[in-house]
């Protein structure tokens, strides 16, 4: 029986395109060939674990992307080597478990240690210690549809959950939330690597333009800030 590593190399596999000068792309081919095979190699050993080792260490260490795991799993399922809904329910599971991570971090860091933060290093967190009381409060009217498209949107997705954690939201309404939307966009990449089969890497193609956006206005929005930051002004009489 052929494995997947096999059939992937066989029908082409994923390539990275780039702009960069030869030796450069050079040298981000070889590093995206080490980090594909051993995603490979993990899926083709370990199967649905490694599925959700890998989602999960996805959320913690973004450069490895769920946008190649989760299509990859697709078309190990569409050969018949996994079922669709255990890959589906691996991926979930594992996403799940790194979301939590980021949660638990927010609930560590909590909202006095971060206003203390704010007083002291302000311009770097882009708000005033009352900002931070004006943010929970926003979060908290609209938690439910920040949780659920904050986990489908690229680059949001793991940092919804420390804003979350800061919020102190229950966790049983994190964790209800968190898992409509994992599993809708864990379904959406597997399906797609499901449906295109050797042709999975495309999902890779179309969404990474989309996430160079998303960063691209996360760290423009943020350079304003920083920018636009005033202190407070002291009471008089101070």
């Amino acid at each position: 029986m052929e494995t997947l590593r096999s059939k992937i190399v066989l029908q082409g596999g994923p390539g990275l395109r780039t702009g960069f000068a030869p030796r450069y792309s050079v040298t981000l081919q070889h590093g995206w060939k080490c980090v594909f095979d051993w995603i490979v190699s993990l899926i083709e050993k370990t199967g649905y674990v490694g599925i959700a080792l890998l989602m999960l260490l996805e959320n913690v260490f973004p450069p490895i992307p769920s946008e190649v795991i989760m299509p990859l799993a697709g078309f190990s399922a569409a050969k018949g080597a996994l079922s669709f809904t255990g890959v589906v329910i691996a991926g979930t599971i594992g996403s799940l478990s790194g979301a939590y991570f980021w949660f638990l971090i927010g609930r560590w860091i909590g909202p006095k240690r971060l206003k203390r933060f704010a007083a002291r290093h302000g311009r770097w967190l882009t708000m005033h210690p009352d900002e931070v009381d004006q943010a929970r409060a926003f979060f908290s009217r609209h938690q439910a549809l920040a949780l659920f498209f904050g986990r489908l949107i690229p680059a949001i997705r793991s940092l919804i959950s420390v804003p979350a954690g800061v919020n102190c939201i229950p966790i049983s309404t994190f964790m209800l939330w968190s898992s409509l939307g994992t599993a809708l966009w864990t379904v959406f990449l597997a399906g797609a690597g499901y449906l295109l089969e050797s042709q999975y890497e495309k999902v890779s193609e179309w969404l990474n333009p989309v996430s160079n956006v998303v960063f691209a206005c996360l760290a423009a929005w943020y350079v304003y800030r920083v920018v636009r930051f005033k202190a407070p002004e002291a009471p008089e009489g101070a």
